[in-house]
């Protein structure tokens, strides 16, 4: 194999080897992700959009490549970074290897540094931008090409469905508006007989209420919260309308719209073993995370949300709720692709919320028809 380096933009080199796609000249942010399994998930998040993963743990691609383990069909990563890329897989559900993988899909890979030693390094200094050299010449310019690169603030207009469409079922009325949304999602929601409608990031209130949803559901999805302006200004005008969930980067968009703030944090979340308090019970959730930005904690005093969920490792806040509103949201994945199913109940919890407001403005007559078939 050819060499390869990572090039941080503190000047930091990384030595290693090439594999996966050829080099695409590509900027992105260096992030680390500390699952243990599910790198397919990680490697199809659309979550990931724009950024070059780090895998803390060491063997990726031993159980090689297969569709079923997808969370979107379009991979938007833009370079993996590994100790180790396994290229002869030992799985009987293996179609290809990692490596051929990211040479069909365009991600350029990198194996063979000391990702140890660039996660502590990311953990002290935080998240940075980072490009993926062959070869060190030109070394100073390359260095300012990365310095002065502006990370793209459009993500979810990349990864979100370019039109509508329909999955249908015999129970509850749902709109999904996808902001880079994990198949997850939408398994859960079809697994309870829901009807979902996949809408785009940009579908406007009137349109998403022509729809007549039982409940509206705000997907995961890329990049800083506050430059999703659509999606502040759509909960914003559906507040009180219908009940609302929001996961990850919907999450964010509820607390923003409902006057709370986010900001960045150092490093990010991001695996599958992340625990999470659930302030009600005390109870401990392993959780799935993927996120670099969190709701202000000090900001949600001045609001009617209050936190339901608290990052056990740092304090953050992993889930608010309205205080008269049918609205709550969670930052980690109760889809749990790739990682636990402790949260799974919370999908539970917005189907019995979505009854509970339907229920609300019916005769008792109709009350039996609504829990027939949902």
């Amino acid at each position: 194999m050819s060499k390869r380096y990572l090039l941080l933009e503190d000047g930091t080199i990384y030595e290693g080897r090439a594999f996966g796609a050829e080099l695409n000249d590509y900027v992105g942010e260096v992030v680390f992700q500390t699952g243990m399994t599910g790198y397919q998930e990680t490697l199809s998040d659309p979550s990931y959009c724009g950024q070059m993963v780090v895998m803390t743990y060491p063997l990726i691609g031993n159980y090689g490549i297969n569709r079923d383990d997808f969370e979107t069909v379009r991979p938007a990563l833009k370079a993996l970074i590994v100790k180790e890329a396994e290229n002869d897989p030992s799985n009987f559900r293996s179609e290809m290897s990692i490596s051929q993988f990211l040479s069909q899909k365009g991600i350029p890979g990198i194996e063979g540094i000391d990702t140890r030693s660039l996660v502590k390094k990311i953990r002290r200094s935080g998240t940075m931008k980072g490009i993926l050299i062959d070869d060190l010449a030109n070394l100073d310019q390359v260095i300012n090409h990365v310095k002065q690169t502006a990370l793209p603030k459009d993500q979810v207009s990349q990864v979100s469905a370019v039109k509508p469409y329909v999955v249908p079922g015999r129970g509850l009325r749902v709109v999904l508006v996808d902001y880079g949304m994990k198949h997850g999602i939408l398994r859960e929601l079809t697994e309870r007989g829901c009807h979902v409608t996949v809408v785009p990031y940009d579908t406007t209130a009137d349109e998403v209420m022509q729809l007549q949803p039982d409940g509206i559901m705000l997907s995961n999805g890329p990049g800083d919260p506050k430059d999703v302006l659509q999606g502040i200004d759509l909960v914003e005008e559906l507040v009180g309308k219908v009940p609302i969930f929001g996961i990850c980067l919907g999450h964010q968009l509820i607390s923003l719209a409902c006057g709370a703030n986010t900001e960045r944090l150092k490093f990010g979340h991001r695996g599958a073993n992340h625990p999470v308090k659930v302030i009600e019970t005390g109870e401990a959730w392993m959780t799935s995370q993927n996120h670099g930005y969190t709701v202000s904690t000090e900001s949600i005093k001045h609001t009617k949300l209050k936190v339901t969920h608290q990052a056990i490792n740092d304090g953050s806040v992993e889930g608010v709720e309205h205080e008269s509103l049918p609205i709550f949201s969670v930052q980690f994945h109760p889809e749990s692709s790739p990682g636990p199913s402790d949260a799974n109940i919370l999908f539970d919890q917005f189907l019995n919320m979505m009854k509970e407001n339907k229920l609300g403005g019916v005769t008792s007559c109709q009350k039996e028809q609504i829990f027939v078939g949902s």
